[in-house]
């Protein structure tokens, strides 16, 4: 309210003592705090009028219809939010229901055996197939790992025939 600091209570303090004098200092400060109570006791009872006014005209109701108009569950917000958040959470690594474990074949081109009287290159190392205990995977994971092991196979083959050109530009 009153925006009055320490400091400016004691010069007004000391004028108060100078102005009205030690004696009737105290009387003062008592007249003071009583029409301070009296006005805080005022507003107190303006504030609550006008809050039973507020009640009275339905000012609550409308605030509370507004409300629940403009909720995210009347506008069918929650199940947005429930699909958000499922989506959020979803796992692609763990399928929601087991699919029955496929074996692993790999993929790809036969290692070429350099004939005779030729250079080996260094061919890229084979892919590990995994062991047989494999975790099973859902459709799209199983989807992005075949795609994977296919670009493997190509890379491999187009190493493979880079080297049979090399060994033929040689001879």
């Amino acid at each position: 309210m009153l925006d009055i600091g320490g400091s400016e209570l004691l010069v007004i303090g000391i004028v108060a003592l100078i102005v009205i004098g030690p004696k009737d200092l105290p009387e003062m400060f008592r007249t003071l705090g009583r029409f301070t109570a009296r006005a805080r006791g005022m507003a107190r009872e303006f504030s609550r009028a006008m809050e039973a006014a507020a009640d009275e005209a339905g000012v609550k109701d409308v605030a509370k219809d507004i409300k629940d108009a403009t909720s995210a569950r009347s506008m069918g917000l929650d199940s947005m939010k429930d699909a958000a958040r499922k989506f959020e959470n979803w796992d692609p690594l763990k399928a929601s229901k087991p699919a029955p474990a496929k074996p692993v074949v790999a993929v790809g081109p036969k290692p070429a055996t350099p004939a005779a009287g030729t250079v080996a290159v260094d061919a890229p190392p084979a892919v590990p197939t995994p062991p047989a205990e494999a975790k099973p995977m859902g459709p799209a994971t199983a989807a992005l790992s075949e795609a994977r092991a296919a670009k493997r196979a190509a890379a491999r083959a187009a190493v493979a025939e880079a080297a049979a050109d090399t060994t033929k530009g040689d001879a």
